[in-house]
């Protein structure tokens, strides 16, 4: 029987994330035996630095992919998102096989929306790109680095340490916490990260065995649009810590990708559309564009 070892975060939201990978192998392969391996990360071992000082160097990523390398596991389930635009020789993503809403949340303590939050109340993010948006909107309030797995950025928000925070939907919903949400942005009033709410299954490049298997649980339209946010990041150049967002969606054959980028906290924004298949080019194609139009005006 064969057997498949994948890697993951220790995090309650990494092995939730994880076992949605594991159930999808198991109705495509059901003779395949699975074994999880979990693997601490270097975001995990420091829990004090500011995010953007390692985000997009693999903090979250690197060490699982370390351990593919190594053969310690065959297979790598990461938050998508987390992983840095340069790739690692030798390994290859997969699979893409499930995006939940990418949409940012806000989660307050006594239920308030954005716009129902006091002047001065103190917000929790450690995103750029959420800072920009969440400014843009609302300049009087105080926003405050915070670190911590979903369950500990919500601990201090109950405790008073913060009025309110910002996540990912995705996270609250594969914890079961989506009614702790007391705001769900639109894409008009905030523009999610590139792949967030989609998972990336990575293997290595020589196992064409693993590829085989995971290429079942494969949704390729998801790859294509995913695709597409992760090429207009790329492009940017800039790593994950740069306040840029992006989200891809698809209508029919067409493809339209909308884009944003914050530089200086100052917002540009536009989208772009055409063939689903031409995702990496309007990529590429939409960041040049935001990053013209940001210099045009001294961004």
């Amino acid at each position: 029987m064969t057997t498949l070892r994948l890697g993951t975060r220790a995090s309650r939201l990494a092995l939730q994330q994880t076992e949605l990978v594991a159930v999808r192998l198991r109705a495509a392969w059901p003779d395949v035996a699975l074994e999880v391996v979990e693997i601490t990360t270097a975001g995990d071992r420091d829990r004090t630095s500011p995010l953007t000082s390692g985000e997009g160097a693999g903090w979250f990523t690197s060490a699982i992919q370390d351990a593919l390398l190594a053969s310690e596991v065959d297979v790598a389930v990461h938050s998508y998102k987390d992983l840095p635009t340069a790739r690692p020789d030798g390994l290859v993503i997969a699979a893409v096989p499930e995006r939940a809403d990418p949409r940012d949340a806000l989660v307050s303590r006594d239920g308030s929306t954005l716009a129902g939050l006091p002047a001065g109340a103190i917000v929790g993010t450690s995103s750029p790109r959420r800072s920009a948006q969440t400014l843009a909107v609302r300049p009087d309030l105080e926003l405050r680095p915070i670190r911590g797995n979903v369950d500990t950025r919500l601990e201090k928000v109950e405790s008073g340490e913060y009025d309110a925070a910002l996540f990912a939907i995705a996270g609250l919903e594969r914890l079961g916490l989506a009614e702790r949400a007391s705001h769900v942005f639109g894409f008009e009033e905030m523009l999610p990260a590139p792949a967030q709410g989609a998972l990336a299954v990575e293997c290595r490049r020589d196992d064409a065995k693993t590829q085989r298997l995971l290429a079942g649980i494969d949704d390729r339209e998801l790859r294509q649009l995913v695709g597409a946010e992760r090429s207009f990041l790329a492009a940017l150049e800039a790593g994950c810590s740069y306040p840029a967002a992006a989200y891809a969606e698809s209508f029919g054959t067409t493809l339209k990708l909308h884009g944003l980028v914050a530089p200086e906290g100052v917002i540009v924004r536009s989208k772009v559309g055409g063939p689903v298949g031409a995702g990496p080019g309007l990529g590429r194609a939409l960041a040049l564009e935001l990053l013209e139009i940001a210099e045009q005006r001294g961004a």
